[in-house]
């Protein structure tokens, strides 16, 4: 990718009103290819937000967008500890912040990961639901006695968009045998679990913690930490969540419930609920076919959530007209017929050939997940000092 714009020194707020908006960035340019459009100031703010109103500790989840830009964005809206699942993100976050708080969250790690991750660059957590992964945890690390081990409860399906319930977890029974076998270890004892991506129902992590509790009073060993994982939903088309606050306030009432002899330490793993909205991309249209747009990036590229997941986006013809909106599904540039996104992509009538089009709310698993399929992954970054895309608020 070709980036405009260095990568600033200065926090992401302040140098906000220096940079460029998106349509003069367009007319000056008028790009072919795709235009990732990365808004500092935006991702500022929802980490400041969710940090705020989380009675704990939030760890941004590395995978959902690991671009320097973003990360350094959120580290300016106060994210100080991260969720990473692999030795290349533990690497990326200990390089860019060397006094962050690194946390090593996925359930099944190769040996000389969790050995590295140890003794390289100093993490100090690690989540297992396995008594294999427990046992590898304590070899490749000497059975060092400062390790916060955290065992990954599983949950049936709770509603979520995207259900992570089937491929980790360890079932009730396993669960409290592994928080027995492994207090002796832990400096620190944890449960964790995720309820799945764009959750919308808040009662999902009260219902979640009471599980969550139930292993705890079975296990009869004190735990310090419970981590609610992520899930925390944004606003897309035809998708309206509740506000972040019946979420927080759920999440409290849930913990209070379990009447623990020691409230744990609470953390949570938000990804999406950072980052979604930080971010855009400028596509352009490069034929028609009926109400089928043919346009410069797909589901190989920046929305491989248009895809089979289906997800809806806000969008924006980027010049004057008066026509009427309908709703028009996208090709993608590939040669592949998978390359489709139903939408709708509620856009006017007279769209056409050359138009540029904003799609919004990309922040989330879009670059991260860009493939270089047919040769068509030339997106260009930019840094754009634009709020949301309208439709996203």
């Amino acid at each position: 990718m070709t980036v405009f714009f260095p990568q600033h020194t200065a926090s992401s707020f302040d140098r906000a009103p220096k940079l460029p908006c998106v349509d003069d960035l367009v007319a000056s340019f008028r790009p072919t290819e795709p235009l990732i459009c990365l808004r500092p100031a935006t991702l500022v703010a929802a980490a400041e937000d969710f940090v705020a109103a989380f009675p704990g500790q939030t760890m941004y989840a590395v995978k959902c967008n690991p671009d320097p830009i973003v990360l350094r964005a959120l580290w300016d809206g106060g994210v100080r500890h991260f969720d990473c699942a692999s030795i290349a993100e533990v690497e990326l976050i200990r390089g860019m912040f060397p006094n962050a708080g690194i946390y090593f969250m996925h359930p099944i790690k190769a040996r000389p990961a969790i050995a590295d991750a140890y003794r390289l660059h100093d993490v100090r957590c690690f989540v297992f639901d396995s008594a294999v992964e427990l046992e590898k945890i304590l070899g490749e690390t000497g059975d060092a006695g400062d390790l916060d081990l955290v065992v990954r409860l599983a949950l049936p399906p709770l509603g979520a968009v995207s259900d992570l319930s089937a491929k980790f977890g360890a079932p009730h029974d396993e669960a409290v045998a592994l928080l027995r076998a492994a207090r002796p270890h832990a400096l620190r004892l944890g449960v964790s679990f995720h309820v799945g991506s764009q959750c919308l129902d808040p009662l999902a992590w009260r219902r979640a913690i009471a599980l969550a509790g139930a292993a705890i009073a079975e296990a009869g060993v004190a735990v310090d930490v419970l981590d609610i994982g992520g899930g925390f939903p944004v606003p897309y088309p035809g998708m309206e969540p509740p506000p972040l606050g019946a979420f927080m306030a759920e999440i409290d009432a849930g913990v209070e419930a379990l009447n623990l002899p020691m409230r744990p330490h609470l953390w949570a793993e938000p990804g999406r609920a950072l980052v979604a909205a930080g971010v855009s991309v400028v596509v352009q249209v490069q034929g028609r076919r009926g109400n089928a747009l043919y346009i410069n990036d797909g589901v190989f590229g920046s929305l491989s959530d248009a895809g089979p997941p289906g997800f809806r986006y806000p969008v924006r013809l980027m010049r004057p007209t008066e026509a009427s909106l309908q709703n028009f599904a996208c090709w993608g540039p590939t040669c592949d017929s998978n390359d489709f996104m139903r939408g709708p992509f509620v856009l006017p009538g007279d769209a056409h050939d050359g138009d540029w089009v904003e799609i919004g709310q990309l922040g989330a698993y879009s670059t991260a997940l860009r493939t270089r399929f047919n040769g068509f992954d030339r997106a260009r970054v930019v840094e754009v000092r634009d709020g949301k895309i309208a439709g996203t608020e």
